[in-house]
């Protein structure tokens, strides 16, 4: 068993499989309420955080960034212009199928690979195994929790099970 392209790769396909059926539960809020899709798109937490589509276009960057730097191949690049919920939803069906042309084996001695990371609130060298499990999947993770919790704030029926998802064994 490759375990860094166990716990990469599948996580983050279950991890847009819930941002998916947000996107559904919001969409039919949208409809049943009246609100306009623009005021879903735009919500945010608070004026500091990142609003609603913001959070699939970093969970999107954090996904397929992430993949690339433990398989050590390319990423694609993605504008961020999504202002509809069928354009986020083009947004994880492009960024799951780069994660899913992305060979297994390139997973190989993934955990022992060095990961620069250049950021404002990470910066420095570190092995892929903790790259995966205390930047890639929490922060994956932030974004998924994040657009949840705006769909909450705006009353979209969704609850804790929903951000869980289907368990595997259920499937």
């Amino acid at each position: 068993m490759n375990t860094h392209y166990e716990f990469s790769v599948p996580q983050l396909r279950r991890g847009f499989g819930i941002l998916s059926a947000y996107l559904a539960a919001a969409k039919r809020h949208v409809e049943a309420t009246g609100l306009p899709e623009s005021d879903v798109l735009q919500a945010r937490l608070a004026p500091d955080m990142l609003s609603f589509t913001a959070q699939f276009q970093r969970a999107s960057d954090k996904a397929k960034n992430g993949v690339a730097r433990l398989a050590q191949v390319e990423a694609p690049g993605f504008a961020d212009v999504e202002q509809s919920f069928a354009e986020l939803e083009q947004r994880i069906r492009g960024t799951l199928d780069f994660i899913d042309l992305v060979d297994p084996a390139k997973f190989e001695a993934a955990g022992q690979r060095q990961v620069e990371l250049r950021f404002r609130s990470i910066s420095g060298s570190m092995t892929g195994h903790t790259y995966l499990t205390q930047v890639l999947m929490p922060d994956f993770y932030f974004h998924v929790a994040t657009a949840h919790a705006i769909l909450r704030n705006l009353g979209v029926a969704i609850g804790k099970a929903d951000y869980l998802g289907k368990p595997d064994y259920l499937a």
